[in-house]
């Protein structure tokens, strides 16, 4: 129990403390605000954490935007391999500023880097090109993809893109316009079932029909004079979380105001400075996505009359999502594969490679900018990017896990934890949950009654509204914007503010930190703790009312039969499927049956173990060793073993039976080669530990196959002579 004198120096010491840290908080507010207006002030702002060359200005392109393809510099102690594939990271333009996916060394660039991999960057400049859309984007991208790949003839592989949020099915379109140009794509954070979620939770996806659909949008592009403002959208992620945006982020920097500085700066110099869209992109992006949920179903057409159709993507497409992200939950990140498949069968026999890793926890943000996600998931999507590349058509799930000390052969692992792809099947999807029907007809309706509202505001509305706007108002509007306000008040332009930087460095001079065990300190983090669980209340409440509200209104079954919303129409609405060349490919892979040679047979035999099991890195490791062991000039490219594989796979579909007894006929007549080859496929088999019994099985069926009593084989089943 404390006397009277320790509690009086308690009380002191706490108030001492708290004065302290609140003058260091209110500078770290004014460098925010002198950094806020320095990037304000640049004509090519961004983030990037390391040196870059500029290699294409896309407003010099025939149909000019305001991105840019950069090359990255790697740091001194990196040292880059012309032969590797190269890695393209392309920015979210989501209203925040570029440079996300390099604003540290942990990140998507850097471990890119470190690994080996030439890196290029896709930005923008704050300010759009007048008259771009969404579709000059991507055909701009589409120029920078090909323009990396031309560079980098030499590589073994296509380039690997990896899209952040907004950034992610951008570039996904882009790849559905030329399939033929991208290697891997990696879709982290990013929406392509706009719809989707689970009751209960992600309440931002019933914001657009509370809202009276798109309608909203298009009003703020025309007050803004052709301009979208991405501060609305900064605050329309900001207010998701009020107990974050109000309390616990600014609360943190106070508590800790002696270590978080610069991790909040750097931070907010990415996320306080808000770059702006075409009124144009904007409605696109409202109208037919989040609103009209038209992507995955096939419905966006281009201006040449080619709709966006995500199936034509030949490049194996990995989706990283998160439990813990409330902007883009693992259903809307993986419900486009429900929305353009009813099977595995029908993902296999369009022959594309769709992959998802779920992360428990990390939000939207922390999905591409955080250290021990890069670390970890990132690192280990780029050393398995081979891996990826070869995997035959289907659906897998990559699993993490820690690699220690007592795993088999870890000299085939490349980092700390071992990945592993284990096919999946849409059942596995559906279990995440999801809408069911009725649900799906109330987004539907919501869609339809934005498509009236729209065209309401637009023929009675918009003219007035465009009459009253000018240049000027639209830019005091912007700089009206609270979160504008409000940094540069906090800021060296604020006179008040002049005692502050003066102050602040006496007091880092002659700090004075509380005792950790102070009792004012504990209830300041009870009252802390207190205020974040009632804004938590709050937006749990709130959430519930919204929920409860959009479901009430867009139920209605005299609304859904107003608008023509009826369970024919959306059966209507799905995606169509082209089978018309399913009998030839059927016809063509029949003659393929016996046509190769002992690299063909071997590669097949070696599926036919492995069927069922997905594919182990280590697997995979020990496969490329094997490869890169023949002599540089006799080396099989990974393009190649790539085809061969994902043909023997489709071979092995279509008839396994007789594709398994048809090995025999095209090996060659050498006793010694078959040998080493079924050597080969047993050291593959066995690099993540002994087979399990069914692969031990179909290795002893392939070894009679090849007609060689291998003792390895043997050793299988000890009976067996």
């Amino acid at each position: 129990m404390r006397s009277g004198n320790d509690l009086g120096s308690a009380y002191f010491n706490y108030w001492r403390d708290a004065f302290e840290r609140s003058v260091l908080f209110c500078d770290i507010l004014r460098r925010r605000g002198n950094d806020y207006l320095e990037q304000s002030a640049r004509s090519a702002p961004h983030v990037l954490d390391f040196d870059f060359s500029l290699v294409v200005d896309g407003r010099t392109l025939p149909r000019p935007v305001n991105y840019a393809l950069v090359r990255i510099a790697p740091p001194a102690d990196v040292k880059v391999d012309p032969h590797k594939r190269p890695f393209v990271i392309f920015d979210p333009r989501a209203g925040h500023g570029p440079g996300v996916g390099g604003m540290k060394h942990d990140s998507e660039i850097g471990v890119a880097l470190s690994a080996g991999h030439p890196c290029y960057f896709v930005g923008f400049l704050p300010e759009p090109v007048p008259g771009q859309t969404i579709e000059d984007v991507c055909r701009a991208e589409a120029y920078f993809v090909r323009l990396v790949a031309d560079r980098h003839r030499e590589a073994d592989g296509k380039p690997a893109l990896i899209g952040n949020c907004q950034a992610g099915w951008q570039i996904l379109m882009m790849a559905a316009l030329e399939p033929e140009l991208p290697g891997p794509i990696l879709v982290a954070g990013t929406p392509l079932s706009y719809w989707a979620g689970v009751r209960g939770k992600y309440p931002m996806r019933y914001l657009g029909g509370l809202l009276g659909g798109s309608w909203l949008a298009w009003l703020m592009g025309d007050v803004g004079d052709g301009v979208f403002d991405g501060a609305w959208l900064i605050s329309n992620f900001e207010s998701n979380n009020p107990a974050n945006t109000f309390w616990k982020k600014p609360y943190n920097v106070y508590a800790n105001v002696d270590t978080e500085a610069k991790r909040y700066l750097d931070f907010e110099k990415w996320w306080g400075n808000p770059v702006l869209l075409n009124a144009d992109e904007m409605r696109f992006i409202v109208d037919e996505l989040f609103v009209g949920n038209r992507l995955a179903v096939g419905k966006i057409a281009m201006s040449d009359g080619e709709h966006i159709d995500l199936r034509k993507i030949k490049s194996p497409i990995i989706v990283f999502c998160s439990f813990g992200d409330d902007i883009t939950p693992p259903q809307q990140a993986l419900d486009w594969i429900l929305d353009l498949y009813d099977s595995v069968e029908d993902i296999i026999a369009n022959g594309q490679t769709i992959l998802y890793s779920l992360h428990q926890s990390i939000g939207h943000l922390g999905i591409f900018v955080s250290r021990k996600v890069a670390r970890k998931e990132h690192e280990e999507f780029v050393f398995n990017m081979e891996m990826i590349d070869v995997m035959p058509p289907g659906l897998y799930e990559i699993v993490l896990t820690d690699a220690d000390g007592s795993i088999t052969n870890p000299e085939l692992i490349s980092g700390n934890y071992i990945a592993k792809l284990e096919p999946r099947t849409l059942e596995d999807i559906r279990a995440l949950g999801g809408n069911d029907a009725a649900d799906e007809r109330r987004f539907a309706t919501a869609a339809r009654v934005s498509e009236i509202n729209r065209e309401l505001y637009r023929n009675f509305l918009q003219p007035a509204v465009k009459a009253l706007t000018t240049p000027a108002s639209a830019e005091f509007l912007r700089d009206a914007h609270p979160n504008r306000v409000l940094f540069r008040g906090f800021s060296d332009r604020n006179p008040f503010l002049a005692p502050v930087a003066s102050a602040a460095e006496k007091i880092k001079g002659d700090r004075h930190p509380v005792d950790a065990g102070n009792p004012f300190l504990a209830l300041e983090k009870i009252a802390s703790s207190w205020i974040v669980t009632n804004l938590e209340i709050f937006a749990k409440t709130r959430e519930m009312i919204m929920e409860a509200t959009f479901l009430d209104i867009y139920g209605s079954p005299f609304l859904q039969a107003a608008v023509g919303v009826n369970a024919g129409r959306l059966e209507a609405e799905s995606a169509t499927r082209d089978d018309s060349n399913a009998a030839a490919a059927c016809a063509d892979a029949q003659a393929d049956m016996t046509r190769g040679g002992l690299l063909e047979a071997g590669l097949r035999a070696l599926l036919y173990v492995l069927q069922g099991v997905g594919a182990d890195e280590r697997q995979f490791n020990a496969l490329e060793a094997l490869r890169n062991a023949a002599p540089e000039n006799a080396r099989i490219p990974l393009s190649r073993v790539k085809e061969i594989l994902r043909r023997q796979a489709a071979l092995l579909r279509l008839d396994e039976k007789r594709a398994v007894a048809a090995i025999a006929e095209f090996l060659p007549d050498d006793p010694g080669r078959r040998a080493r080859v079924l050597s080969a496929i047993y050291e593959v088999i066995s690099a993540d530990g002994e087979p399990e019994a069914g692969e031990a099985r179909r290795f002893r069926e392939i070894s009679r196959i090849f007609e060689e009593t291998d003792a390895k084989a043997q050793s299988l089943d000890p009976q067996e002579a």
